[in-house]
């Protein structure tokens, strides 16, 4: 089924509300969520809804949350998130870092104890719209230990993505958005919604052997995902998770937890600082016109930057509504009905 994006946005708003969140809070977490399926990314989407309702039933979350501020000192900042959701804190802290590198040029701004951040390419979305480069890295303790590390096979990293991104003159960002991991969880889950198989080298069994069900690796016991790129993707997923998690104090990957909390180092950068933004971004435009302009593959192909895909969904989706599965739409009827929100 297709739904339009306003209807999908204003079902979710008034499910969080009906569920307890004040009516920003419910606004900030559905405006979010709808625009990861609109840009593409479904597991980041409203697939999450249900998951966030159960969490927050069983105190996992906590609603209505002001992140308490642990350091504010010139271009360093630091932020507790409380529990509470990661759409609504994530704003707070590049917010805060935005704020920190239009005044000095640079900022560092950790989030820690947070919620799930949901998709994290919106937050160097945010930057780049105020001019801004940015770097952000999201890890997640308790339950997102899901990666094996390179050459094991037990659960012990998270999916650790990373995004950044850089403005333009046109206004549409160079925006790299992934995960460490050869896939992210939230693509198994839609995977597993549609009844469909994964791609060869993403998940292996509990032995360790690989397969392509995404059942098998919810099983019990379950499986774990692999790191993109070999040694490449899990030393980097060290890398993003020693910064994210010890740095921010929020804590690496570890068992015995069974909340999901995530930390989130934000690096945003001035590029006036360096260089008028018109000689920047003539050169950002010219690289970007290079790159493209490569011999492709097949006489039809074409040459993407990153965020470009994102936008065409975007526009796509805008246009013609979100598609949902069969699954992710029951799940979020029941949860609409367990909350008396009527589906118009």
């Amino acid at each position: 089924m297709e739904i339009q994006a306003p209807h999908l946005a204003a079902l979710i708003e008034r499910l969080f509300t009906a569920a307890g969140c004040q009516a920003s809070e419910a606004e900030t977490i559905a405006r979010r969520l709808v625009q990861a399926n609109l840009v593409g990314h479904d597991s980041h989407g409203v697939i999450r809804a249900p998951i966030y309702i159960r969490w927050l039933q069983q105190e996992m979350v906590r609603a209505n949350q002001s992140p308490k501020v642990v350091l504010d000192s010139g271009p360093l900042g630091l932020l507790d998130g409380q529990l509470g959701f990661g759409q609504v804190m994530g704003e707070h802290a590049m917010r805060m870092a935005i704020e920190k590198a239009e005044t000095c040029g640079v900022a560092v701004v950790g989030l820690r104890n947070s919620g799930h951040v949901g998709r994290v390419g919106d937050w160097p979305e945010m930057a780049a719209a105020a001019g801004l480069i940015s770097f952000c890295l999201v890890n997640t303790t308790g339950l997102g230990m899901l990666t094996a590390p390179f050459g094991g096979i037990d659960r012990r990293l998270s999916a650790n993505p990373f995004a950044a991104g850089i403005p333009t003159a046109d206004g549409n960002p160079i925006l790299l958005d992934i995960s460490c991991s050869a896939v992210a969880e939230g693509k198994l889950k839609v995977a597993l919604n549609k009844g469909v198989d994964v791609p060869d080298d993403c998940i292996i069994d509990h032995d360790g052997k690989p397969t392509n069900s995404p059942a098998v690796f919810y099983g019990d016991p379950p499986g774990a995902i692999l790191s993109f790129g070999g040694h490449k993707g899990y030393g980097l997923g060290m890398v993003v998770e020693l910064l994210a998690g010890a740095l921010t104090g929020g804590g690496c990957t570890q068992p015995g937890r069974s909340r999901l909390e995530q930390g989130m180092l934000s690096i945003v950068v001035d590029p006036a600082r360096f260089q008028p933004v018109d000689t920047f971004t003539a050169e950002v435009n010219r690289f970007v016109e290079w790159v493209k302009g490569s011999r492709t593959l097949t006489p039809d192909g074409e040459v993407l930057t990153p965020g470009e895909p994102e936008r065409r969904t975007r526009q796509q989706r805008s246009a013609e509504g979100i598609p949902l599965d069969e699954k992710t739409w029951e799940q979020l009827s029941h949860s609409f009905q367990e909350w008396g929100v009527a589906v118009d």
